[in-house]
């Protein structure tokens, strides 16, 4: 069942881009009220704040892939999973260019050991992706298979171990590089908490599940107009699903990005895009559920190549938590350059593998 009828091409272009929009304003509001309800609720930093956090940041990319895999167009969800990756990733190149105040880049400010292991967390969760696609097919037990369940159980250990890093780790201090941000990782977040304590926690909770509704339907509508936009030109669902899809998705991560940089706040920002972009396979097990098939078996060069797209930029962000570098060369670290180059490189590897 889908919601939208057979409509023109222009027609299904303005639902897509009415849909994009919604999914920007709509997610403006659901990171705001996570942050009030992470503090109403005493979640903070805890392991359910970070779940909470991860769905309320990724309703579009399950709205998709729910849609999608309903409706048969598992290619298209696998895409934009993978794709997304890969493109959040790039959004801490908009960060650096244009939400850090100091001029020092990105990763010079927000280095830290525990943003190196939110990074390993996304290259172990996208290791098992890769070795999911080696499984046979008919491996399915109870509308699951063993795949989508370890990249589950690997995420969540993920999510232990970040949250033990965060607490206390054996090095000196604390795994935080000199001369970081000066305010704890997440201040930005006690301050948005802080100026809505007028606002009453039922509020919180109407305005947070109406912006997740809202959220909910722009990705169904932004994922069933796209595809048909994308076959109407000729575009094949895993080239759109990766590029034009996963860019509207990102539309949040963006926005929130932007709020935490110009607050300081360089760690939570990073944080964020890592943390989102370790959750985003887990959608895998939503797929399966919903199809009732192994989706990783099934998938296509693009989407391993994606894959290893978004492993490449995630290790060159690493390496410049590690290394540091303090120059900037038109507003950007040369580890951001690199990450823009790589994936503008990459998408023109994915549209020759894809013609």
């Amino acid at each position: 069942m889908t919601l939208l009828p057979e409509l023109p091409f222009w027609a299904e272009v303005l639902v897509f881009v009415a849909s994009a929009a919604i999914i920007w304003v709509a997610g403006i509001w659901l990171s705001k009220y996570t942050d009030v309800l992470s503090s109403r609720l005493h979640l903070g930093q805890a392991l359910g704040g970070l779940i909470l956090l991860a769905v309320a940041t990724n309703l579009p990319e399950i709205a998709i892939t729910y849609s999608a895999s309903a409706s048969g167009h598992v290619d298209v969800a696998v895409s934009n999973i993978l794709g997304g990756i890969a493109i959040q990733t790039v959004v801490l190149v908009a960060l650096d260019a244009f939400g850090v105040r100091e001029k020092r880049p990105l990763t010079y400010q927000a280095a830290s050991l525990t943003l190196v292991i939110e990074g390993a967390v996304v290259l172990a969760v996208l290791a098992v992706v890769v070795m999911g696609t080696q499984l046979p097919a008919d491996l399915v037990f109870f509308r699951l298979s063993p795949d989508v369940v370890l990249i589950a159980a690997v995420w969540v250990a993920g999510l232990v171990l970040t949250k033990r890093a965060a607490r206390k780790l054996p090095w000196t201090g604390n795994g935080e590089a000199p001369d970081s941000q000066s305010r704890p990782r997440g201040h930005s977040q006690e301050a948005t908490a802080s100026k809505a304590k007028g606002t009453s926690t039922v509020k919180a909770v109407a305005v947070f599940a109406a912006a997740a509704l809202a959220t909910l339907v722009a990705g169904v509508l932004a994922e069933e107009s796209g595809t048909a936009a994308a076959d109407h030109v000729g575009l094949s669902g895993v080239l759109f699903g990766a590029t034009v899809l996963a860019a509207a998705t990102s539309l949040p991560e963006l926005s929130t990005g932007l709020t935490s940089t110009k607050a300081g706040d360089y760690k939570l920002a990073f944080g964020d895009i890592f943390g989102g972009n370790a959750f985003l396979p887990v959608l895998f097990l939503l797929a399966v559920l919903v199809s009732g098939t192994s989706v990783l078996p099934g998938a296509h060069a693009s989407d391993i190549y994606l894959t290893g797209l978004g492993a490449l930029l995630t290790v060159v962000y690493m390496a410049g938590l590690v290394f540091r570098p303090a120059k900037q060369h038109a507003r950007l670290g040369i580890d951001s350059i690199a990450v823009l180059v790589l994936y503008l490189a990459g998408v023109a590897g994915l549209i020759a593998l894809s013609g």
